[in-house]
């Protein structure tokens, strides 16, 4: 369905991504949707964009998101409401246009 409607949007030429919350490991989470700087971490040869930026201007569909633990979920929901993020290790904030379909209070 969520590829449906990205195909008849007027984002249809951008990226869509669809992502199932529940095969990302909590220990992976934050370097997964916001990404890393180069150094970050044991393993982090180079500056990897997170899932959001992947989908700059186009769809970041998350399926199953009720499976991510409370503190991955609260993080998600600063990212929707203050339209930013910052990558794993980074020192700047990253903009980024988010909508979503329901009120989070």
């Amino acid at each position: 369905m969520a590829r449906a409607i990205h195909d008849r949007s007027p984002r249809r030429n951008a990226p869509s991504v669809d992502v199932n919350c529940s095969a990302i490991p909590d220990t992976l989470f934050e370097a997964e949707f916001f990404g890393h700087q180069r150094g970050t971490f044991t393993g982090a040869y180079e500056t990897r964009s997170g899932l959001f930026e992947r989908a700059s201007g186009g769809t970041l569909f998350l399926d199953e998101v009720d499976t991510l633990n409370l503190a991955a979920q609260a993080k998600l929901l600063r990212v929707l409401q203050e339209r930013q993020l910052r990558r794993v290790g980074g020192r700047e904030n990253i903009f980024r246009r988010c909508a979503h379909h329901r009120r989070y209070q």
